[in-house]
């Protein structure tokens, strides 16, 4: 597993110029689940997404204790914007050491590398993985898994598995959350960004991540993409058959028409569900669907308990926001003989 235990917080979450709330969702994330390692934010002109924590400039920061400067962005493709540059040395030469979860790597631009050698800072690229991986052979392991899977991309999958494991350690049952996206792995410390592993290593990557167990115990895993995003299916389908899941969330937003980033049509629910137990039996012959994690936030509390109960008596599972009902009844059906 790739741990980073030695990105020390407090955090200043840099946002750059990111165009809404969903591209500032490491951020976010963060702020959501590790609040108390966030000293702030930094934004540039132009930014609209706003994380609700104090804003600072990197001289502020640093004053307040900042130690880590955190991209807390993200954009297709991964890519480091010139833009963002400056502000990158900038924290460098202040004293704070930078993290970035983006593809691009930061020692690969010639300005922050050079600022980071002549300070002593460090570069974490928490993307990329320091270990290699075998190939998966989809051998049964011992243990209990979970896995999110999602009708789009940015729908709630680490949101879910999140709530999942903090209720299921409410009940004081042995749990743990693992990360398989850049957000993930900077609050939980550890995990693998799965979207940076070469393609046949993918479902070994899984498999490593979340090895044999106590025959109760639990590993919560953060799902990536969708199998129906043009984009992203070839990862899900290799997180799915690494996880090799007893049981699997299904995550959607009922007022999202069109996936993220593309044209495509959502998915729909039904189709998710079929398609994740046909190609989850390759590796797990007893995978189900134990309930659906749905995304309300857009609607007022009237529409999203109408959402809810809709699909509920549709699909005869337990659904549920994560955020705003809680995930009790999710984790009832996960736990039940």
């Amino acid at each position: 597993m790739a741990d980073f235990p030695d990105i020390l917080p407090p955090f200043l979450i840099f946002l750059g110029d990111v165009p809404d709330a969903l591209a500032a969702k490491t951020g976010q994330g963060i702020v959501d689940w590790r609040r108390e390692r966030v000293a702030g934010q930094m934004r540039l002109t132009g930014c609209g997404a706003d994380l609700g924590v104090p804003e600072l400039g990197i001289g502020e920061a640093c004053r307040l204790g900042a130690k880590t400067f955190v991209i807390g962005a993200v954009n297709p493709g991964g890519t480091l914007p010139d833009a963002w540059v400056a502000s990158i040395v900038a924290a460098l030469e202040a004293g704070m050491d930078v993290a970035s979860g983006m593809h691009a790597r930061l020692g690969a631009v010639e300005a922050i590398a050079t600022a980071a050698a002549s300070t002593g800072r460090r570069l974490h690229d928490v993307r990329h993985s320091t270990r290699t991986f075998p190939t998966g052979n989809g051998k049964r392991r011992s243990g209990r898994r979970v896995l999110t899977v999602g009708t789009d991309c940015s729908i709630g999958k680490k949101y879910t598995a999140l709530a999942v494991e903090r209720e299921l350690h409410r009940r004081d049952v042995a749990a743990h959350f693992r990360a398989t996206g850049q957000t993930g792995i900077l609050i939980a410390g550890s995990g693998v960004a799965i979207d940076a592993v070469v393609a046949d290593f993918i479902s070994g990557a899984v498999e490593t991540l979340t090895p044999n167990n106590h025959p109760e115990h639990w590993d919560v895993i953060e799902g990536q993409g969708s199998l129906f995003h043009p984009s992203f299916a070839g990862v899900s389908l290799a997180l799915l058959h690494g996880a090799q899941p007893d049981a699997f969330i299904v995550c959607h937003e009922p007022t999202r028409r069109t996936m993220r980033n593309v044209a495509t049509p959502i998915a729909d629910v039904d189709d998710v569900i079929e398609a994740t137990i046909r190609h989850g039996r390759l590796t797990n012959p007893g995978i189900r669907c134990v309930g659906l994690a749905i995304d309300t936030s857009r609607l007022a509390d009237d529409e999203a308990e109408r959402i809810l109960a809709e699909h509920a008596a549709r699909f005869h599972l337990p659904v549920c926001d994560p955020i705003r009902t809680g995930v009790a009844p999710l984790v009832d059906e996960l736990l039940a003989p």
